[in-house]
């Protein structure tokens, strides 16, 4: 039926066009259309039997919760991205050969794919609200594929009709087992009596689905418990440093230092220091943590003063108020029924002169209120840089006690190597060096300029890490400053 109309495209026009025909009618209607519809408040859109070809223009739909798409042209599911409260949304009887462009959508509850060109069942892994998923006359064949539905927990109503697949005699069998909590198949309730021949014949392969996504569930977590405290590290500034990281970093780049570690000399050296290097990194982890709760404690003393004073402020007000309705509660109605001018212009100077005294007792206690916020936000300024200052302080000085082990290893790794390099002039060390190796001991400039080569990429990852470190807690610093000042 749409073979020989032109496609459409979500225009301004077709947008403005069916928000009208949506919206409310009579006088309302004629009302809403003068002052006309802020799209942003629209919670539901319907744009069916537009003959539309591409999904585009909808961002300005912030609260849409339910949209029709059905009976179009759409080949390919895109623009939705913005619609983030979408709970509804209805793609059927389309060209859509494949199921995209949803990960935004992760309050959407009820998917409507039917009658599409859909032959997989994939991309929809942020949908974990999705509750029904209409999914008939498309080309789905796998059974297999399925059992990618049972990441959705709160899937209760499936149709998969007309597709290939709901003709193998095994179909609702292999359904009733592998989603156990679906109630209702292509508009049936799913009989217990179905669901227990199931649960019977496909009772291994459940088990060892089961086992698996059990196995799965842990990694995960332990992924996500181990993203939440490098999190945590990185708030803190001490991510990596709670272990040998800094130290193996040394050598990600330094090709001779790594070749050199391979001689049997140089590899006793390597005893002691990167354990050495490594307790001074979880030093300064555990003082960062410590520190990073001293800030956190800092900022919420800082935001408690700032309501506590705003609060007592606004009482203070509210008192003066009530103190000024209290006096002047009944010279208004006084003033309506008062005759005579004389007594009139008596009364009503009064009452100009106790409205003046409330303004200027509500400005004071705005000018106090500001002086008492300045107060408190230099000290929290004061506070902050004492902190930082300290931070600074203690992790530099320990930054330092690395370089030193660092220098300490190049100067006996130097004079080592230089000792080997006699030995290897007098042959004594052909059988112990590869080639790779022996290039580096062929006189004294090539064996100290290698060795220096290596320690100054050392220096250099460990000046850089202090860097990274100084420069994110100051950065911290001044953002934080900057968004208490007025």
């Amino acid at each position: 039926m749409y073979d020989t109309a032109e496609p459409n495209v979500i225009d301004d026009e077709m947008l403005r066009s069916a928000v009208e025909e949506q919206g409310p009618r009579g006088e309302a209607g004629r009302i809403a259309k003068m002052e006309g519809v802020n799209l942003k408040d629209i919670t539901s859109l319907r744009l069916d039997f537009k003959n539309i070809l591409k999904i585009d223009n909808l961002w300005q739909f912030h609260s849409l919760t339910k949209l029709q798409l059905d009976n179009n042209i759409i080949e390919k599911i895109q623009g939705l991205d913005t619609l983030v409260h979408l709970v509804w949304l209805d793609l059927s009887f389309n060209n859509i050969e494949v199921i995209e462009g949803l990960s935004a959508l992760t309050k959407l509850e009820d998917l409507s794919l039917y009658n599409n060109r859909i032959s997989a069942l994939e991309n929809m892994d942020g949908l974990k609200n999705l509750q029904v998923l209409s999914m008939g006359n498309n080309n789905l064949t796998s059974l297999e594929n399925l059992i990618y539905l049972r990441r959705f927990k709160q899937l209760r109503t499936l149709n998969l009709s007309g597709n290939p697949l709901s003709e193998d005699e095994q179909y609702k069998l292999f359904v009733a087992a592998h989603l156990p909590d679906l109630v209702y198949l292509d508009f049936r309730l799913i009989d217990e009596n179905i669901r227990d021949i199931a649960n019977v014949r496909y009772q291994y392969s459940i088990e060892e689905l089961n086992h698996n996504e059990t196995l799965e569930r842990v990694k995960r977590e332990e992924e996500e418990k181990r993203q939440r405290e490098l999190d945590s590290h990185k708030v803190a500034y001490v991510e990596y440093l709670n272990g040998p990281h800094l130290f193996e970093s040394l050598y990600t780049e330094d090709m001779e230092g790594t070749r050199l570690s391979s001689l049997p000399a140089v590899a006793e050296l390597m005893d002691s220091y990167p354990s050495k290097c490594t307790e001074v990194c979880q030093t300064i982890f555990e003082y960062g943590l410590k520190h990073h709760e001293k800030r956190e404690a800092e900022m919420a003393v800082f935001n408690e003063c700032l309501q506590e004073a705003v609060t007592e402020n606004q009482e203070a007000g509210a008192k003066k108020i009530q103190e000024f309705d209290s006096k002047n509660g009944e010279l208004l109605y006084e003033l309506s029924q008062i005759t005579e001018q004389q007594i009139l212009d008596a009364k009503s100077l009064q009452y100009s002169q106790d409205v003046a005294q409330l303004m200027d007792a509500l400005l004071n206690l705005e000018i106090q209120l500001v002086d008492q916020l300045e107060e408190i936000i230099k000290e929290y300024e004061r506070n902050i840089g004492e902190l930082v200052s300290s931070f600074l302080e203690t992790v530099q000085g320990l930054m330092a006690q690395i370089r030193d082990l660092e220098n300490q290893h190049h100067e006996k790794l130097l004079e080592l190597c230089i000792n080997l390099l006699e030995r290897v002039l007098k042959g004594e060390m052909d059988e112990d060096m590869t080639d790779d190796l022996r290039a580096l001991f062929v006189d004294k400039d090539t064996i100290i300029n290698a060795v220096s080569a290596s320690h100054d990429i050392h220096m250099l990852k460990i000046d850089n890490r202090e860097d990274e470190l100084v420069t994110k807690i100051n950065n911290w610093a001044t953002n934080l400053i900057q968004k208490v000042r007025p």
